[in-house]
């Protein structure tokens, strides 16, 4: 689609400061393309007056945020407009550009449907076609994995069209500084703790050696108090995040649309243990032996994890690179407009 240096703005709920999976990923896509020479903006709620996520008070949303939102759009002039999520700003982005008959791109990131069910009983079938008429309003949707674009495929989403993700493997790598002192091996678990996450698995495994937990999120003290036994670490960026996953042998996987998680420990030399669905099954398709293994039941993936290969580990994570996944953003990407 493009092929000269061009205007692009992300339109997204999930921003700096926020720390996840969609924050990191478009973080890092912006920096590739302006190495490219395009010119990219994000609009975060950090832009607005906000409240507090219902259920998740530490996320802020923003306020009734279309007018502001709009004259921000108007005056960046976008040659391509992407709107990265279903909150307030995604829908108010959304309504902006069918208002003016312009196309726009969106992404999937997260599987909402199932969090909505897990924290309020929510029906999946209402959900998905709520987001499917989302979604379907651009003029493409871009996710993350082969199975996932299958899956959404067969739920009638139109022009759903692959975005792979990428890892820094600058950051992330084997390390020969020795672990902290725990009884080993180490299990390791990165990402919210939030009751969609289904912690408990993981937690309650009968496993030896000991669970390292590195995370925050609304279900932190309860599940501190439920699992005495796991060490809970708070958050940890940079040197400290990437240490943590070295020192640790496996990585278990419960719940990722893809799971920027995974290839982290990957490159770190960690292999995956995981259940054979989306994000995971994805990440491991190709992979020599020893890089992880997938298992309905997720304590004998994490045993048979533990014999991993950590070289193996660390090439497989460098078949991910930021430049591929920003380039393969920029490919899906449609001119304002010209609806795709």
């Amino acid at each position: 689609m493009v092929d000269r240096p061009i205007r692009i703005l992300v339109v997204s709920d999930a921003w700096h400061p926020q720390v996840n999976g969609v924050v990191q990923t478009l973080s890092m896509v912006a920096g590739e393309l302006s190495g490219l020479g395009h010119v990219v903006e994000v609009i975060g709620p950090d832009r607005f007056r906000t409240v507090a996520m219902p259920t998740y008070r530490s996320i802020r949303v923003a306020l009734l945020p279309a007018r502001r939102l709009a004259r921000m759009v108007e005056a960046f002039r976008p040659d391509a407009l992407h709107v990265a999520t279903e909150g307030p700003l995604g829908l108010a982005a959304r309504r902006w550009a069918i208002r003016r008959g312009l196309a726009f791109t969106t992404s999937f990131h997260t599987r909402f449907t199932e969090y909505l069910q897990a924290r309020l009983g929510a029906p999946t079938g209402l959900a998905y076609a709520w987001l499917r008429r989302f979604h379907n309003a651009g003029s493409a949707t871009m996710v993350a994995t082969p199975s996932l674009q299958r899956e959404l495929g067969g739920r009638g989403f139109r022009n759903v069209r692959a975005w792979t993700r990428g890892v820094d493997l600058a950051r992330f790598h084997p390390s020969p500084v020795a672990a902290p002192a725990r009884p080993r091996p180490v299990f390791l678990y990165v990402g919210r703790l939030a009751i969609e996450k289904n912690l408990e698995a993981f937690l309650s495994l009968d496993l030896p050696g000991t669970k390292v937990v590195i995370g925050d999120g609304p279900q932190r003290e309860a599940l501190a108090r439920a699992y005495p036994g796991a060490q809970f670490l708070g958050e940890r960026h940079g040197e400290a995040l990437a240490e943590a996953y070295a020192g640790a042998d496996v990585f278990p996987s419960l719940t990722d649309t893809f799971g920027l998680v995974l290839l982290e420990s990957l490159a770190s030399g960690t292999p995956i243990a995981a259940h054979p669905v989306t994000g995971p099954a994805d990440i491991l398709d190709g992979a020599a032996p020893g890089v992880g293994a997938l298992d309905t039941a997720l304590r004998a993936a994490a045993l048979r994890a533990l014999s991993g290969d950590r070289a193996a580990c660390r090439r497989h994570a460098e078949r991910f690179s930021w430049r591929a996944c920003a380039e393969a953003f920029l490919a899906n990407l449609v001119v304002v407009g010209k609806p795709g």
